[in-house]
């Protein structure tokens, strides 16, 4: 084959590759295609100095990759926040109408895949990265040259981040797992799995032969000059990309509501999985107006589709113990495929539930599923039952540690610092920055302790020693005398500091400041009517904290001992117009939080974590996120650190 021949040959299967992989409009039999491919294959082997740097063949992968190397994203790729039904699309569109009143709408489904951004410059694809956190992703480069719907040259020279989702299409997932069937390897849960897992093989012949489709759904960093969103996608979907089978550019919230309603309808027809539909302001110079929250956009939305009802039975109920101690019981039921995901658990939150819903092993259910989250039993039909359906008694010992549970009707909860299910996640609280505030020592080094068995409670903290640290991974001198000196450090903590680190059910830094101010060292002699004598103490409080004090008692005097919390003198409380008012911090202030903290408090304030309708005032540092926005939302007082300065007596 001369090269003037393998050109022509080439703009013809090109041709053909675009109209099946891109215009999904075949304009060539599979035979056909093959037996051209091969023919451009066999010339290129021949000629490898030859090959066209945009031939098909490229997409065939072949590289190995030894792993994926992180990435920056130009332009940070945000998530976006999720409203459940009509009502919060249209709270969600007066709160942008404060901003502007009249606007338009983009309205396109929202894929249910693995999120990617693409890179390019002088129009030549120079790098793709996963989503990641957002700011860091995984470079997947040579993975992405196998996806046929994704250009690896566009007709457009300046730099620019195109963000879109990775796809398969359900025949395509159907095939694969039947595939994975037949060879004896595991499913893939979803199609999203799929391609997920797909994105990442370090194999880019296996990517290849996925058939992963790649649909743009948005920009990071550009250039481009038009004003709508619409134009600037318009401009995309010209250089080469996939359109969305559904589009609406609209002015009209009823035409939003209509699309919703038809990608509902016809989701089963649409070859993508979908799992909602995504609004976003067309004009650019108002998105920028709207501007951001600490986590999503205030531009967009995610309008998720309902959730997906099927029938099962229950086969059994098992129980979780969570790295909090919470025990939960989970229905395990008879395989069900519910829009795409094969479900074979479902959550029953707690035996409250059970109760109410009397729900029985044996059980023919209604389990729905709605985006993400956890499949759940949502109705028992009764009418089938034969008689042989088991009773699910409560539980009254830890399925792990057999250990004692606390029985709260709703909440059932392993209390033992030291059963396993739980003592990481309890070490870690115990040495986070609002508790002993040991440094160094994060989830992912208790973990290394306690797999080596190094730690297996609190207390062991206090008896490493610098030669088991340097026998673990990541280990050396200076780490290890680091975090030994941490921990000595720790010593001497404030006994509400101690009491908090504990995680006690219902004890936070609050309840936990008031029991060390009224009991003292004394605080694990006290009774149930001292205990609910203390202003803002419940029973359940009280006996959460007696049933604490029954399992843990010995280990915690011995825990004191070794720590010898102090006890700091009542501070008296000045009258001032913050006098049992209740506060929120956020944001970054100029003083240490702690110290404006004890500030207000001092003053009579109550310190909340959250924000609601019955706080009272929110007071806001710097790059405030979240807790402000509600307050704003809630009609909450706002102050910043400068007006609390002023309102100081």
């Amino acid at each position: 084959m001369i090269h003037e021949t393998y050109l022509k040959k080439l703009a013809i299967l090109k041709a053909w590759a675009k109209a099946y992989y891109v215009e999904d409009a075949p304009i060539a039999s599979d035979d056909e295609y093959d037996t051209l491919y091969h023919e451009i294959l066999d010339y290129e082997k021949q000629n490898p100095l030859l090959r066209d740097e945009q031939s098909p063949t490229i997409r065939v992968g072949g590289i190995v990759l030894e792993g994926f190397n992180k990435a920056s994203h130009r332009a940070r790729m945000w998530s976006m926040e999720d409203v459940f039904s009509e009502d919060d699309l249209d709270e969600w569109i007066q709160r942008v109408k404060k901003t502007k009143e009249s606007f338009t709408f983009y309205c396109e489904p929202k894929f249910d895949g693995a999120s990617l951004n693409l890179i390019y410059e002088e129009g030549k694809l120079k790098q793709a990265i996963t989503r990641g956190d957002g700011s860091v992703g995984e470079d997947v480069s040579e993975n992405i040259k196998t996806i046929n719907s994704i250009p690896l040259f566009i007709d457009y020279k300046e730099p620019i981040e195109i963000r879109g989702e990775v796809v398969i299409r359900k025949h395509d997932f159907e095939q694969l797992n039947q595939e994975r069937l037949r060879e004896g390897e595991a499913l893939f849960a979803n199609p999203r799995n799929a391609a997920a897992g797909s994105l990442r093989q370090l194999d880019t012949a296996i990517t290849a032969k996925r058939k992963l489709m790649f649909y743009p759904w948005g920009l990071g960093q550009n250039s481009l000059n038009e004003s709508f969103l619409s134009q600037k996608m318009a401009f995309i979907y010209d250089l080469g990309f996939l359109k969305p089978p559904k589009l609406v550019v609209t002015k009209n919230v009823e035409e939003v509501h209509k699309l919703y309603h038809e990608l509902i309808e016809k989701r089963d027809e649409i070859e993508m999985m979908m799992d909602g539909m995504v609004v976003k302001i067309d004009d650019v110079t108002l998105q920028e107006e709207l501007g951001y929250t600490v986590k999503n956009p205030r531009w967009m939305v995610a309008f998720k589709f309902p959730a997906i009802e099927k029938v099962t039975l229950i086969k059994d109920i098992t129980l979780q113990v969570g790295r909090s101690g919470v025990v939960t019981p989970v229905a395990e039921v008879e395989a069900v495929n519910i829009a795409g995901v094969v479900v074979e658990r479902a959550t029953l939150h707690n035996f409250d539930e059970i109760e109410r819903k009397d729900v029985r092993i044996g059980d023919s259910v209604i389990i729905i599923r709605s985006g993400d989250v956890i499949p759940k039993i949502i109705k028992v039909l009764g009418e089938r039952r034969s008689g042989n359906e088991t009773i699910v008694k409560r539980p009254t010992l830890c399925p792990v540690c057999e250990g004692e549970l606390l029985d709260e009707g709703a909440l059932i909860k392993c209390q033992n610092l030291a059963c396993s299910a739980r003592v990481v996640n309890s070490i870690t609280h115990f040495a986070s920055k609002k508790c002993l505030n040991i440094d160094g020592l994060g989830d992912k080094i208790v973990e290394q302790l306690y797999n080596q068995k190094l730690i297996l409670h609190v207390r062991d903290l206090y008896d490493l020693t610098r030669d088991q640290l340097l026998s673990l991974e990541g280990f050396k001198e200076k780490k290890a005398l680091n975090l030994l000196e941490s921990i000595e450090k720790s010593k001497g903590v404030k006994l509400e500091r101690f009491i908090n680190a504990l995680g006690i059910e219902h004890i936070g830094e609050v309840a936990a400041k008031k029991l060390a101010h009224q009991f003292g060292l004394k605080w694990l002699h006290v009774s149930l009517e001292d205990i609910i004598a203390i202003e803002g103490f419940g029973e359940e409080m009280a006996k959460s904290l007696l049933e604490f004090i029954h399992v843990n008692q010995e280990k915690v005097e011995d825990l004191m001992a070794v720590i010898s919390p102090s006890v700091r003198e009542k501070i008296d409380i000045i009258d001032s117009q913050f006098s049992g008012k209740t506060v929120v911090l956020t944001g970054a202030m100029s003083k240490p939080r702690d110290e404006v903290k004890s500030m207000l408090e001092r003053l009579g304030a109550k310190i909340s974590g959250s924000v609601s309708k019955k706080t009272d005032f929110v007071i806001f540092g710097e790059d405030a996120g979240s807790k402000l926005d509600k307050a704003i939302e809630l009609g909450v007082t706002t102050l910043s650190e400068a007006e609390l300065e002023k309102m100081m007596p």
